[in-house]
């Protein structure tokens, strides 16, 4: 998630909490970034004029002015509900933070009672957190890549356990038995490559474009696999 999608996400939070508010350390684990960078971006929201403010003292932390709601919109709280079981299922994966600054705008644009109710439906759907979610910073650098046709550059273990540094022009995320890979155009073996998520080391984003990489050129995909599409 970058800045700018961040504040975003960080203002729709804060709209949803209410007048209890959310402490930094709260918002620095719900958008994985420091309480350093929290309050940044609390002073870069309170100089935009958004009407937040800080409470000093022990439980304090930040509220936003009761004046600062959205408009309703056409939300059941059924599909809230299925929403929030989605994004809850997608914890840890691609795309995981932007899809919470989604479900945090559709809940705080909701009236109380809709959004009381689709807590209370959402609570009687039980997820085992039987996956383990990954390096979020990796995770972070994959999707920005992606997002942004950027060349990534990462430290790569494979099943044998060599190390080596790559470079990759992303083409696409593919998940296949229970695990992520990122596909794309390997400089160092110069060629298409699936690279497993949970074995990249590290990764960063350079500022170099990636070539594109069209996605027939990973070969004929599995039968029963399709593409995510929005409008289905």
């Amino acid at each position: 998630m970058n800045r700018t999608d961040r504040l975003y996400a960080l203002r729709e939070e804060l709209r949803r909490a209410g007048a209890a508010g959310r402490s930094a350390e709260q918002l620095a684990d719900r958008f994985e970034v420091s309480a350093r960078t929290v309050k940044r971006d609390i002073s870069a929201l309170q100089q935009g004029g958004f009407p937040v403010w800080a409470r000093p003292g022990p439980g304090g932390g930040y509220a936003v002015e009761a004046e600062a709601t959205l408009p309703p919109v056409n939300f059941t709280a059924a599909e809230a509900s299925g929403l929030a079981a989605a994004v809850a299922a997608h914890r840890g994966q691609p795309f995981d933070a932007d899809a919470r600054a989604a479900l945090a705008k559709v809940l705080a644009a909701m009236d109380a009672a809709a959004r009381r109710r689709a807590s209370a439906t959402a609570a009687r759907i039980w997820l085992s957190d039987a996956d383990e979610p990954g390096d979020a910073r990796v995770r972070r650098a994959v999707e920005r890549s992606l997002h942004e046709g950027l060349v990534l550059s990462l430290r790569y273990r494979d099943a044998a356990g060599a190390l080596t540094a790559r470079e990759v022009d992303p083409s696409f995320l593919a998940r296949a038995d229970g695990v992520w890979f990122l596909v794309g155009h390997c400089r160092l073996r110069e060629g298409i490559r699936w690279f497993r998520l949970d074995r990249m080391v590290s990764a960063s984003v350079t500022t170099r474009p990636a070539a594109p990489v069209p996605v027939h050129a990973a070969g004929a995909p599995p039968e029963a696999a399709r593409p995510v599409d929005p409008d289905a």
